[in-house]
């Protein structure tokens, strides 16, 4: 029997792209489409995140697995996926809300397989990681450094998401204490790969910092961003040390922030030591973070479905074997990663 996978969010950048690569590789399954309004087939479902009276149908539909692409704030299709033993992937949270979701999650007693990935990226930087070590227990640092191109196409979460924050302090971690720092400030010169050459990037808050730091104890931890645009890297750290975002609004920061071009590679890098060596993991998304986004939780989904992982709660790193997850992005057409 082909499962039932329901994406919601699906009538999203991301949601659309998951559903479109899921289908191209298991033909078989049925997939069912969430969304606030209604659409134009019977796989297309009314399920909106603040309005549990609407979750119904996914039990009526025989859900499987929940493939979360929209913010649930107040992680009501969690607690729903919890209460009714569904599977549940989560691809969307920034750090403060995957942290809440996590200790929500922690409290209650898990009979089916919740998974959490990163906000960012659909949650491969650490599985890279796991990938590129020899043992996560040895590792001591861990940098990532990331390209991003105002010229990509994005959705709106993540530009919503630095319109509400770039103001606010995050954590990175050194010798497992977290430091607090802010968004464009600490600049570090860094070599990209894939031709983009030298450029000055700045601290960036991802989820994965979190992860790697509080769930695989690896002490020295921190990110770091360039934009494709010399000046526009140089203005936001302009801006931050000025204090400009400080009193602007947060309607004026998402105009900042909220460019979406017809799109353009994303690239990111990772530099991963320990007391022996130093190895560099980088990776290209010919077409953007969208795609990679969503092949991310494609796979994260196909290791839920083909694999008998216990009933748990997990970070979506540790539903795969180190090499598995190299050789599936290598796989996919549009994915580069080098190694050295």
């Amino acid at each position: 029997m082909q499962p039932n996978i329901l994406i919601i969010g699906g009538n999203g950048m991301v949601g659309k792209t998951i559903a479109r690569i899921f289908r191209s590789r298991n033909p078989h399954s049925t997939i069912f489409i969430g969304g606030r309004r209604e659409g134009k087939t019977e796989n297309d479902l009314v399920i909106d995140v603040t309005k549990p009276q609407t979750f119904k149908i996914i039990l009526e539909k025989n859900i499987s697995l929940i493939v979360l692409s929209v913010n649930d704030k107040e992680d009501q299709i969690l607690n729903f996926a919890i209460k009714n033993t569904i599977d549940y992937l989560d691809i969307t949270k920034p750090t403060p809300d995957l942290m809440k979701a996590y200790d929500c999650a922690k409290k209650q007693p898990v009979r089916s397989r919740i998974v959490f990935s990163s906000g960012w990226m659909g949650g491969i930087v650490s599985g890279l990681v796991n990938g590129a070590a020899v043992q996560m227990k040895d590792i001591e640092d861990v940098k990532l450094f990331v390209y991003y191109s105002v010229k990509d196409l994005a959705g709106e979460s993540s530009a919503h998401f630095m319109a509400e924050n770039v103001a606010k302090p995050f954590f990175d971690y050194k010798n497992n204490q977290p430091v607090s720092i802010k968004h464009f400030l600490d600049s570090e010169y860094f070599a990209f790969d894939f031709g983009i050459g030298k450029r000055t990037a700045y601290n960036f808050d991802v989820p994965d910092l979190y992860i790697l730091n509080k769930i695989e104890k690896i002490p020295n931890v921190s990110v770091k961003m360039t934009y494709n645009s010399k000046f526009i890297t140089w203005l936001l750290g302009a801006f931050q040390r000025l204090r400009i975002f400080n009193i602007l609004s947060l309607k004026e920061r998402k105009m900042i922030f909220g460019s979406s071009g017809n799109g353009d590679q994303s690239v990111f890098q990772i530099v991963i030591k320990n007391k022996k060596q130093v190895k560099k993991v980088s990776l290209q998304s010919t077409k953007g973070q969208a795609e990679l986004t969503a092949l991310s939780a494609v796979l994260h989904a196909e290791e839920l479905l083909k694999n008998k992982l216990e009933n748990n709660i997990y970070f979506s790193h540790q539903l795969h074997k180190p090499d598995s997850l190299f050789k599936s992005l290598n796989d996919y057409e549009t994915i580069y990663i080098k190694t050295t």
